[in-house]
């Protein structure tokens, strides 16, 4: 009998796509960076230049197959957020302004969004 995968608890993310990045752990450790995209039934984030992956990929229609370079989901819990105040990764807080949540850094009080 095939075991299938465990659903992964989901956790809200403290990213949302555009928001630059600092990876803090793996093989692109310091890189700072924009996210392409985040899958939130995952908890997992793409950014941009970061966990680059070859694939091999088939010729299929009028493309060429062979290796390919592409940016894999890595965790939500290894990036986090650039400062550009305080040019630091940053945790976040949540304040309300003018009736809006807005997120601010920790560090430096500078409002993110």
């Amino acid at each position: 009998m095939r075991n299938k995968k465990q659903p992964v608890e989901k956790h809200p993310i403290h990213v949302k796509s555009g928001d630059r990045v600092v990876v803090i752990s793996g093989k692109d450790k310091g890189k700072v960076s924009s996210v392409k995209k985040v899958i939130t039934s995952e908890n997992k984030v793409v950014v941009e230049g970061a966990n680059i992956v070859t694939k091999a990929q088939k010729a299929q229609g009028g493309n060429q197959g062979g290796l390919i370079k592409v940016e894999a989901p890595m965790d939500s819990s290894k990036v986090m957020l650039y400062c550009s105040a305080c040019e630091k990764a940053t945790r976040i807080k949540y304040e309300v302004i003018d009736n809006k949540k807005v997120r601010v850094c920790k560090k430096c009080g500078e409002k993110i969004d």
